[in-house]
C-alpha cells in the first residue's frame, strides 16, 4: 500500500509543471539547458529512417561488438536486432517526443526522466565503439537529471502556461514568430528547386543542429501555421488557435507517413515533422487563451522543488 501511494505521488510530481519558484536567472538558465537538449534530439531523429532503420541498426550493433554491459548486449543481440523495425519505430517516437516536450517545455519532468533513460540506453550501446567519447553519454544523462530537478518549465514553456505563471499569448507569439521566420527561410532557400522532395535544410550538418528541411510548400505551411498562431494570440480567437494546431498536426502526420517510404510533399524529414508537432502542441495549449495566466488547479498541489522520498 505504501509503495503504491509513493508511486502515485511520484507520478503526480512527474506530470506536474516544472515551475517551482526560483530566481529569474536560474529559471532562464534551466530553460536554456532544456532547449539545447531539445535541439540535440530534434536534429538526431532525422537519420532514424523507416522502414529498415539501417543507420540505427548499425549503431545499435556496437552494443554486441563492443559491449559496455554484457547483459544489455545479450538483450540487444537476441531481442532488439532481430526486431529492429519495431524497435526503430519505438526509438523514433521516443526521441521525437523528447524533442517536442523539451523544446516546448511541456511536461518537462517526464521528458527529462525519459531523456536520462534514453541517454543511458544509447551510452550502453555505443560508449565503447570506435571514435566515441564515453563522457558524452555521461554528460547527456547528467544534463537531463539537472533539468529533472530544476524549474526548466518556468520560462518559454507550456508548463508555465499550465501552472499559470506565464501568459499563454506570449508563448503563442514566440512560437508563431519562430514558425513564420523558419517558414520564410525554408521557402526562400528552396527557390532553386521549389518542390524538391528533399527540401532546403535549416541548420548546419557540421554542427549537427537544425530545424529540419522544407521545400516551398513546406515553408508556406509553416508560415500559415505560424500566422494563425500569431493571429490567435493577438485576438484570443480559439478557432484560429485550433486551426494552427490542425495545420501543424496534419503536416507532421503527412511527413511521418512519407519519410523513408517516398519523397515527402513538404520536402522534409522526421526532424521537420517533430518541429511541426512543436507548433501544433503550442497552438493546442495556448491558442485563444486569455491574456492573463489561468492557474491550473490540478497541477498546483504536486508542484514541489524535489520528488517525494
Amino acid at each position: 500500500m505504501g509503495a503504491t501511494a509513493s508511486g502515485a505521488v511520484l507520478a503526480r510530481w512527474l506530470v506536474a509543471p516544472a515551475t517551482g519558484e526560483v530566481r529569474r536567472e536560474q529559471a532562464v538558465a534551466a530553460a536554456f539547458l532544456r532547449v539545447v537538449l531539445g535541439l540535440m534530439w530534434l536534429y538526431n531523429v532525422a537519420w532514424k529512417r523507416p522502414p529498415g532503420f539501417e543507420s540505427l541498426e548499425h549503431f545499435i550493433a556496437f552494443a554486441v561488438s563492443h559491449p559496455v554491459l554484457p547483459p544489455f548486449s545479450l538483450v540487444v543481440e537476441k531481442v532488439v536486432l532481430p526486431n529492429i523495425a519495431i524497435f526503430g519505430w519505438g526509438v523514433l517516437i521516443v526521441e521525437s517526443a523528447l524533442a517536442v516536450m523539451l523544446l516546448t517545455g511541456a511536461w518537462v519532468r517526464v521528458a527529462a526522466a525519459l531523456g536520462a533513460i534514453q541517454s543511458l540506453a544509447i551510452g550502453l550501446s555505443v560508449a565503447l565503439a570506435p571514435d566515441e567519447w564515453p563522457w558524452a553519454y555521461i554528460l547527456m544523462i547528467a544534463a537531463h537529471v539537472a533539468v529533472l530537478f530544476s524549474s526548466a518549465g518556468r520560462v518559454f514553456a507550456v508548463d508555465a502556461v499550465r501552472s499559470g505563471v506565464g501568459p499563454a499569448p506570449r508563448l503563442a507569439r514566440q512560437w508563431g514568430a519562430i514558425a513564420v521566420v523558419t517558414g520564410v527561410a525554408g521557402a526562400l532557400g528552396s527557390a532553386g528547386d521549389p518542390l524538391a522532395r528533399s527540401g532546403f535544410g535549416l541548420g548546419s550538418s557540421a554542427l549537427e543542429v537544425g530545424l529540419g528541411e522544407y521545400n516551398l510548400l513546406g515553408g508556406l505551411v509553416l508560415v500559415l501555421a505560424g500566422g494563425l498562431l500569431l493571429a490567435s494570440a493577438r485576438g484570443g480567437n480559439v478557432l484560429l488557435g485550433r486551426a494552427a494546431a490542425a495545420v501543424g498536426a496534419v503536416a507532421a502526420l503527412s511527413l511521418y507517413a512519407q519519410v523513408g517510404f517516398t519523397g515527402p510533399f513538404l520536402g522534409g524529414t522526421a526532424t521537420s515533422a517533430a518541429f511541426l508537432v512543436c507548433i501544433a502542441l503550442v497552438a493546442a495549449m495556448t491558442g485563444g487563451a486569455p491574456s492573463r495566466p489561468v492557474p491550473d488547479r490540478a497541477a498546483e498541489t504536486p508542484e514541489t522543488p524535489s520528488p517525494p522520498g
